[in-house]
């Protein structure tokens, strides 16, 4: 039997279904992204010397690609020793961990598709995956 899995992701959680021998396991995996930082002592967007603005936005934007390649190589983890992978979900991250599958030689063959879905409760989530690959 294929080691399929199923990935529910969203910039809060991604939720792993791998299905094997009729069998399947269900993980819940939290991303740690923050999206809105307040920084103590920052009270306006920008700081004025003299002729030069000072913006934090920069910073902010690393930061935040940093906490998405972190999530991003945690759910990486999961996926070793997968043969068929879909990921789906209501955010755009489905697309970016989707790009990062197929710039992976080890796992670029094994995505199998890219679904938009709602919020989904965790059984809807464990039905959605078996229903897609009895369909396959």
């Amino acid at each position: 039997m294929k080691n399929n899995i199923g990935i529910w992701i969203d910039t809060k959680q991604a939720i792993v279904v791998k299905l094997s021998n009729n069998h399947h396991s269900f993980k819940k995996i939290e991303s740690n992204i923050v999206a809105r930082e307040r920084v103590p002592g920052e009270s306006k967007k920008f700081g004025r010397f003299g002729g030069q603005y000072l913006t934090y936005e920069k910073n902010r934007t690393n930061k935040k690609k940093e906490q998405i390649g972190a999530y991003l190589k945690t759910l990486f983890k999961e996926m070793t020793n997968s043969d068929a992978i879909v990921v789906f979900g209501p955010s755009n991250m489905k697309n970016v961990l989707a790009k990062e599958i197929k710039n992976n030689l080890q796992l670029k063959n094994n995505l199998v598709g890219v679904a938009n879905s709602e919020q989904l409760t965790d059984n809807q989530i464990v039905a959605w995956v078996k229903n897609f690959y009895s369909k396959k």
